[in-house]
């Protein structure tokens, strides 16, 4: 009896200890630099919002948040670092559903998204937008899917490589409209984008944020958005269901995760602030007119979130018969 009571008071002393650790963690972090690794290329919707939250958050916790580009391997060699990094909170991960798309598309990966990382809180979310280079004679999505039909395997599109959100946007738009396109993967949307606007790839699948302004001037002609409605960036074109596709639905998503075990008080912490932000007003203004929409989430509702992105994306990969190039 002596001795349970003894073990009772060690585990109350030990569960003491770890409160004592949490509390001491979020009152301290950060005290250093803290790095954010972009597993995808520089200029692209998440190096963007990468650096506007590393920013935000260097001024709302007094310590640099620095973002470090790791491009490769379908994202693949960015996320790893992140797995493989102290879970300290001061390495973070920028993802977006390309990490959902992976965990079936790349099954045989160094790390699994659900068990190696705590979720951290959602950014943002915008639609995208099919986009053609103007010496492909076609005009609207019908007209697009017309030619392919006529020509299998002639058109081509580009994508930031496999597994992004570009990447499925175009696997989804094939397998909906019964068509056969070849895959071009880049090593990031910077490289893909020129050689769609110079005309050595037909078409793309792209942020809306990215892309706009580009439709603008007459660099490229815009088809069709991907969201369940029009753009507020462009409502001049319908979306991909408007024009056929009824329920066709792309959007690129980012968030922040940590490698798995990071504290619980650091990884609250991270998400209050990160609420914070997205939830600023001038931060929603400025957002609204790039066409990027605000996620706020607590941490179990990224987490499900999370979750059943995976589970949507296996489904689709499985049902499109999506391979990683």
């Amino acid at each position: 009896m002596k001795a349970v009571r003894t073990l009772s008071k060690v585990c109350m002393t030990v569960a003491s200890l770890f409160a004592v650790f949490g509390v001491h963690a979020q009152q301290g972090y950060p005290n250093r630099p803290v790095k954010i690794i972009v597993p995808f290329a520089a200029s692209g919707p998440a190096d963007n919002y990468a650096r506007f939250m590393a920013q935000r958050l260097q001024e709302a916790m007094g310590q640099p948040f620095v973002v470090d580009n790791r491009p490769g391997a379908g994202s693949i060699i960015g996320t790893d670092a992140v797995a493989k990094a102290p879970a300290d909170g001061y390495t973070l991960l920028m993802m977006s559903n390309t990490q959902t798309v992976n965990e079936s598309l790349i099954p045989n990966k160094p790390f699994n998204l659900l068990k190696d990382f705590e979720p951290i809180a959602p950014v943002n979310y915008s639609d995208l937008v099919l986009v053609v280079n103007p010496k492909l004679q076609v005009n609207t999505l019908p007209e697009l899917v017309k030619f392919a039909r006529a020509n299998p395997g002639k058109l081509n599109y580009a994508s930031s490589g496999n597994g992004t959100p570009y990447h499925m946007a175009g696997e989804l738009f094939k397998y909906m409209a019964s068509i056969d396109m070849t895959h071009i993967p880049y090593k990031g949307s910077a490289a893909a984008r020129t050689d769609v606007l110079s005309g050595q790839v037909d078409m793309m699948f792209d942020a809306v944020t990215t892309m706009s302004e580009n439709i603008k001037v007459g660099k490229v002609r815009g088809l069709a958005t991907t969201g369940r409605v029009r753009s507020s960036v462009m409502p001049e074109l319908p979306t991909a269901s408007d024009e056929g596709l009824p329920k066709y639905e792309a959007v690129i998503w980012l968030g922040l995760m940590a490698p798995a075990g990071t504290p619980e008080a650091i990884v609250t912490r991270l998400n209050m602030e990160i609420n914070k932000i997205v939830n600023a007003p001038d931060v929603k203004a400025v957002w609204a007119k790039q066409g990027a929409v605000p996620m706020s989430m607590s941490v179990p509702a990224f987490t499900k979130y999370v979750a059943e992105d995976v589970a949507k994306w296996a489904t689709v990969v499985k049902v499109s018969g999506a391979k990683a190039d």
